[in-house]
């Protein structure tokens, strides 16, 4: 995947004056890390931001060119809208591309299992690793296929990843990714009519008798 490069533009708004940042169509952003002397607050155009930000991950190297100079981060957080789904605000972390960084990295589900096919159950287990590396050496994602899922109970887990040359996986490697399972079948116990009408009697017969005592009373 080619780097992607985002302008940036520092900024001076803050608090509630970042809304008509927003409204002119930009994007508030900071910039932190040990690699900067001090956090830089930046805003994006929000249509070029959205445009790169829908496709990389925690783990993808993301250039940010501010004010001529290009800063090389890895996306931290980012606050959406809650209704609409636009970008409202977005953490980028500064790294240097000669010191490992260690961060998270997705896992994506590729395939059909043929166990699934016949019957069985997939379970889904963690979606992502972490590993640490080089900034350049981190991968994207990691696809696992779920082809190698033949019968019930085959299952695949973390050690199962081909770590790439200079990637170290800092997970668990006994955590579970996906396993298939036989489905299980709910039953649902009868009750037979009889044990209904002999858990009514009693009630209808305390009835019987508190209306005798009180037809008794009023003569």
């Amino acid at each position: 995947m080619e780097q992607e490069v985002l302008k940036a533009t520092v900024r001076t708004e803050t608090g509630k004056k970042v809304s008509a940042l927003r409204r002119a169509g930009q994007l508030p952003a900071v910039i932190y890390g040990k690699a900067l002397k001090a956090p830089i607050a930046v805003s994006l155009d929000l249509r070029e931001a959205t445009r790169v930000l829908r496709h990389v991950g925690s783990s993808t190297l993301l250039t940010l060119e501010v004010e001529g100079r290009e800063i090389p981060t890895l996306v931290r957080e980012r606050q959406r809208d809650f209704l609409r789904g636009d970008f409202l605000h977005v953490d980028f972390l500064a790294i240097s591309l000669t010191e490992k960084v260690r961060t998270e990295v997705s896992i994506v589900l590729d395939g059909v299992s043929q166990a699934v096919k016949d019957g069985g159950l997939l379970i889904t287990g963690v979606e992502s690793v972490e590993v640490e590396a080089l900034p350049q050496d981190l991968p994207e994602n990691f696809t696992v296929d779920l082809s190698v899922l033949k019968a019930i109970g085959d299952g695949i887990h973390v050690s199962d990843l081909i770590m790439p040359a200079g990637v170290e996986c800092l997970s668990d490697p006994e955590e579970l990714i996906a396993v298939v399972t036989a489905p299980t079948i709910e039953v649902v116990e009868e009750v037979e009519p009889t044990e209904v009408v002999a858990e009514l009697e009693p009630e209808i017969i305390e009835k019987g008798k508190a209306q005798e005592e009180s037809e008794e009373g009023e003569d």
